[in-house]
């Protein structure tokens, strides 16, 4: 069986083996983590996989009072350590974002995650935030990917980011990845919410690499229901292409099954199994 939770509300899901527990959704639950059990939300319930999953981390039970008591108190400690390290950097005229804060109680340590356009000598800032914290403080400069996974927000395509939601890693990408799904290349149109290209074009490029070898390439005479044309457009996510009729020069927009290439052709690709298909199997 598999769960999955998030620790904040439409942020990245875990996915976990509820053991001998059922939680259902809306429940906190404890996550096992290397500073110790932390609370998070059920977001789906324990369910019946087809494949097996393996190596998944055991949910370690149901939070207690104590547990969400503790959990509450931490969130107070890190929105106050977010306050302090903003108010610490506008004093000491620091090129720093703050991106995201993380505490650990059990050795009283913070982690204050930060962006910035360049390298930062922040040693004196990081004396002052552990004198004002009472606690030792580590500084980490993030990348523009990172910053969005952390903060999460909405892609151009109106869903939550793919690297705040389900991404693990990021992969590169690359513009021929975009030329290659027939989109502009237009940093406004393939840029995400990092600023860096999307990260859908990666692992979406293997569907139109597989679809644009199997549909009929631009400007390929071709037949269609409507009659003799040309290819002049494909249409990958509706399996279609746009065809210019050569009677009259009008447009139509067929189905790639539909759309027959001349027989030369055709018997160019399949010509050997057409041969074998007639003659049929071996006596």
């Amino acid at each position: 069986m598999i769960m999955a939770v998030s620790f904040t509300r439409y942020g990245r899901l875990y996915y976990l083996d509820p053991g001998e527990h059922s939680p259902k959704v809306g429940d906190k639950v404890l996550v096992p983590t290397e500073a110790g059990p932390e609370v998070a939300e059920c977001v789906w319930a324990p369910q019946w996989t087809s494949e097996e999953v393996g190596g998944l981390p055991v949910c370690a039970g149901i939070a207690g009072e104590e547990h969400l008591t503790r959990d509450e108190g931490n969130k107070r400690l890190r929105a106050e350590a977010r306050s302090v390290s903003k108010r610490l950097i506008k004093r000491h005229t620091l090129p720093m974002k703050v991106v995201g804060v993380d505490y650990m109680d059990d050795d009283n340590v913070y982690t204050v995650y930060f962006s910035a356009p360049h390298r930062v000598d922040f040693r004196a800032l990081v004396r002052d935030l552990a004198r004002n914290l009472r606690a030792r403080v580590e500084l980490r400069q993030i990348g523009p990917r990172d910053e969005a996974r952390l903060q999460g927000g909405i892609g151009p395509c109106g869903r939550d980011l793919c690297c705040a939601t389900f991404l693990k890693d990021f992969e590169p990408v690359s513009v021929r990845m975009a030329k290659d799904q027939d989109l502009p290349v237009n940093p406004l149109r393939i840029a995400g919410a990092c600023g860096r290209l999307m990260c859908c074009l990666k692992y979406e490029h293997p569907l139109y690499i597989d679809a644009h070898n199997r549909m009929p390439r631009v400007g390929l005479k071709v037949d269609t229901p409507e009659g003799a044309g040309t290819v002049v457009g494909r249409n990958v996510p509706s399996d279609s292409v746009v065809v210019r009729l050569d009677d009259g020069g009008r447009r139509c927009a067929c189905p790639s099954a539909s759309v027959c290439s001349p027989r030369k052709q055709h018997d160019t690709m399949y010509g050997d199994a057409v041969a074998v298909a007639e003659g049929g199997p071996e006596q």
